[in-house]
C-alpha cells in the first residue's frame, strides 16, 4: 500500500483543556509538506480560533455543514463542524461545561463515519475523570465507541486495544480494570475471541494475509508450567490450542520479559498481552510519539494518539503532533485498505 490519502477523515477536537486542538492544528499547518489525509475537525470553532492565535498559528478555519462541504472547500482551510455545544477554550483546567461538548463530537463523527460521509474517525484524547464528573459512565474512550457502535447497528460488540507503531504491535485483552481484577476477567473465552478479531482484522485493515499473534502469559515467566500460578496453563495455553485448531497462527503463553526484544519481535505481527501496562508499557517505550492507539471489532475505522491530553503542554507551544500525525495516517491507509475491499471489511 501506498500512503495516498483517503478521501475525508473525521477529527474530534477531544478534551478542550489538552493538547487536542494543539496537535490538529498544527498537524493542518504541515499537511502540505506531510501529504497528510484531508479531513474535518468536529469542534468549537471559536475555542479552535482562540487556541490558534494563543498558539501564534495562522489558519483560515471555515465552518462547514457537512462532510462534503468540507470536501467542496479550499485544502488550505481548516474545515469544522460546528457542535451545538460550546467549549471553553482554558488550556490546562478542565471545565464541567465543556463534557457535553466532547461526547457530541465523538458521538456526530461516529455517526458520519457509520454513514459513510467520511471514512475514518480520529480522535483525541479524551479526559475521563473530567467526563466521569458529568455523567460518562464507561470505562474509557475505546469502551464507549463499542456500545456507541452497537446501540446504532443493534450488534454486540467486543472492542479491541491494539497498540502500533514502527517497532511494536500489541494488544491488551483486559483493558481499563483494576490490576486485582486481571486474573478474575481473564478467561479461555475472552483470550480465543479477541485474537479472532485481531486475526481478521489485521487481514481486512491492514492487508497482512497470514498474521502471526504471539500470545503472553500472565505470571512471571508464563507460570513456570504452573510453579508461578496456574492462570497460564489453564486458562491461557488452552487457547492457543483452540486458537491453532481453528488456523490461527498463534504461538504462547511466552514470558512478558522475553517477548519484546528485536529478536522476539521478528517472530510475529501482534503480541497478545494480559492486561493494559504488559502492553502499553512496552509499545510506549519503544516509540511514544509514533504510536497509534487503534479500536478493532467495530464497524468503523478508529484510530486515536497513543497519549493522553497532557494539558501541561496545552496553549504553550510545547506539544508534539507526532503521534495525531501518525493516527491521521494509519486512519487513511486503513481507509484505502477498505475501499480496495470493502466485502471484507
Amino acid at each position: 500500500m501506498d500512503d495516498a490519502p483517503s478521501p475525508l477523515l473525521a477529527v474530534t477536537i477531544g478534551e478542550p483543556s489538552g493538547v487536542g486542538a494543539d496537535v490538529t492544528l498544527m498537524a493542518h499547518r504541515d499537511r502540505e509538506r506531510l501529504n497528510l489525509p484531508r479531513f474535518v475537525l468536529l469542534a468549537d470553532p471559536e475555542m479552535v480560533a482562540q487556541r490558534a492565535e494563543r498558539l501564534e498559528i495562522d489558519v483560515s478555519i471555515r465552518t462547514v455543514g457537512s462532510p462534503a462541504e468540507a470536501l467542496e472547500g479550499s485544502e488550505q482551510d481548516l474545515a469544522v463542524l460546528p457542535l451545538v455545544n460550546r467549549h471553553l477554550e482554558a488550556p490546562g483546567r478542565t471545565d464541567p461545561a465543556n463534557g457535553a461538548g466532547t461526547v457530541e463530537a465523538i458521538d456526530r463523527a461516529t455517526r458520519l463515519c457509520l454513514s459513510g460521509d467520511v471514512a475514518a474517525l480520529v480522535t483525541n484524547p479524551i479526559d475521563k475523570k473530567a467526563l466521569y464528573d458529568v455523567g460518562f459512565a464507561h470505562p474509557g474512550h475505546t469502551e464507549y465507541l463499542a456500545d456507541l457502535c452497537g446501540a446504532l447497528t443493534g450488534r454486540v460488540l467486543q472492542p479491541v486495544m491494539l497498540l502500533t507503531g514502527p517497532e511494536l504491535s500489541c494488544v491488551p485483552v483486559t483493558i481499563h480494570i483494576p490490576l486485582a481484577d486481571v486474573p478474575r476477567a481473564l478467561t479461555t473465552d475472552l483470550i480465543v475471541a479477541t485474537a479472532r478479531i485481531v486475526s481478521d482484522d489485521l487481514r481486512s485493515r491492514f492487508a497482512l494475509d497470514a498474521p502471526r499473534l504471539a500470545i503472553a502469559g500472565l505470571n512471571p515467566h508464563a507460570g513456570e508450567r504452573g510453579a508461578i500460578g496456574r492462570e497460564d496453563e489453564d486458562v491461557v495455553r488452552p487457547a492457543v490450542e483452540i486458537l491453532r485448531a481453528a488456523g490461527v497462527d498463534a504461538i504462547g503463553p511466552l514470558p512478558g520479559d522475553t517477548l519484546f526484544h528485536p529478536e522476539a519481535r521478528a517472530t510475529y505481527d501482534v503480541a497478545l498481552c494480559m492486561y493494559h501496562d504488559q502492553a502499553l508499557i512496552p509499545a510506549k517505550t519503544l516509540a511514544f510519539d509514533e504510536t497509534v492507539n487503534v479500536t478493532l471489532g467495530l464497524p468503523v475505522i478508529r484510530t486515536s494518539p497513543d497519549h493522553g491530553t497532557a494539558a501541561d503542554r496545552a496553549g504553550n507551544g510545547t506539544a508534539r503532533p507526532n503521534s495525531f500525525i501518525a493516527a491521521l495516517r494509519l486512519a487513511g491507509r486503513m481507509a484505502a485498505i477498505r475501499a480496495e475491499s470493502p466485502v471484507a471489511a
